[in-house]
């Protein structure tokens, strides 16, 4: 009898999601719109004026001295010297969220030469971040070749090809995974190899076993399972939820885990426009959580921008609206990230996406403890 239960719920969500999508725009909604649009007043309610808002990023640009230390490590390794590269990597130290991020940008760079990074391998063979360097480079020209589309929309010779490449990039992780006991970064690349190779559940689960043993909060890491485990590769709505749900819980302070609900969320949008939606207006209490969560997370994060950005927009379709414009305010004019420029005018997505949630809180204009917002 027990799996009775969220079969029909299932259904019973499936049902509603299929109303949803049916649906018209709503008189009230499109009343709500018209207010935005004729009557709406940002600085009213905390928020940054419309003609301040800024469509080229998803939030503030790093500070100045970490894109100056940045440019001295691609100047150094592009003129051939790898050992900046080294040392910027390995200053993060334990730090393996920042560690990744770290390696993620030498890939970039070794995508335009890798002069200097053959050399780093050469001269420290035995060197773990070297190493998973060179197999997430070789993971990242695979997938280059693929392509971002369903398998159906890849040409049969690219994807041949794609095949063929992605064994020596999980040998190579593999090896650079024995170099240091300690360090999640090869296994980053296993777990993103794993889901393009039709790796089995069973030996997934023994990879993560072994990475969280190493990293339990790695948030990269969590997106790669989350992908893995989601219906388009080898997994389904119901497990790759129950992963997001998990992240949600298990998230430490000051992680930005719980955003794995978000992107779970947007996950059933790509696949089923709405779905992500009817989901969020049936978990709103989660949806809080994730809030609370985030605001833990140092503002610094490079991850957080784009999750409040998601975040606003799931809150105000589950009717959260004073959560939203809490959301929007700590965002303040940047609006170059999903779900806003998926619109042909993100700025108008974006503003009107705050208008709803500002004309329908209760707060009153200039709620207590904010002003208008100065640049």
């Amino acid at each position: 009898m027990s799996f009775l239960i969220p079969v029909a719920v299932a259904f019973l969500i499936g049902t509603l999601i299929r109303k949803v999508m049916l649906r018209p725009p709503s008189a009230e909604r499109r009343g709500v719109d018209r207010w935005v649009r004729d009557s709406f007043v940002p600085a009213a309610y905390g928020l940054v004026p419309r003609a301040a808002l800024d469509a080229g990023r998803a939030g503030p640009p790093p500070p100045a001295h970490r894109l100056q230390q940045m440019q001295a490590v691609a100047d150094a390794a592009w003129d051939g010297d790898w050992r900046p590269a080294a040392s910027y990597v390995a200053d993060a130290g334990d730090d393996w969220d920042a560690r990744w991020s770290r390696t993620e940008f030498l890939q970039h760079l070794a995508t335009e030469d890798e002069g200097w990074l053959r050399a780093w391998r050469a001269e420290q063979p035995g060197n773990c971040d070297a190493a998973t360097l060179d197999a997430g480079l070789m993971v990242h020209r695979a997938w280059q070749i693929r392509g971002s589309g369903y398998a159906h929309q890849v040409p049969a010779d690219r994807m041949q090809q794609f095949r063929q490449m992605l064994p020596a990039a999980m040998q190579a992780a593999r090896e650079a995974s024995a170099l240091d006991a300690r360090n999640p970064g090869p296994l980053v690349v296993m777990i993103t190899v794993a889901r393009a190779v039709s790796c089995s559940r069973r030996e997934f689960r023994a990879m993560w076993a072994e990475l969280t043993a190493r990293a339990p909060h790695h948030y990269a890491a969590h997106w790669q399972a989350l992908q893995f485990w989601c219906a388009k590769w080898h997994g389904s709505e119901r497990l790759m939820m129950r992963f997001a749900v998990r992240a949600v819980r298990s998230a430490p302070d000051g992680s930005p885990l719980s955003g794995m609900y978000l992107h779970a969320l947007e996950e059933l949008d790509e696949r089923s426009s709405g779905a992500g939606r009817m989901r969020a207006q049936l978990g709103t209490r989660r949806l809080v959580r994730v809030a609370r969560s985030l605001d833990q997370v140092a503002p610094d994060r490079e991850e957080l921008p784009r999750l409040r950005h998601m975040l606003a927009h799931y809150l105000v379709e589950a009717g959260r609206h004073k959560d939203a414009l809490e959301q929007f305010r700590l965002i303040g004019p940047w609006c170059g990230a999903s779900p806003w420029d998926d619109s042909p005018d993100p700025i108008a997505a974006f503003d009107r996406a705050r208008g709803r949630a500002a004309k329908r809180t209760k707060a009153q204009a200039n709620p207590k403890g904010t002003t208008s917002m100065r640049l």
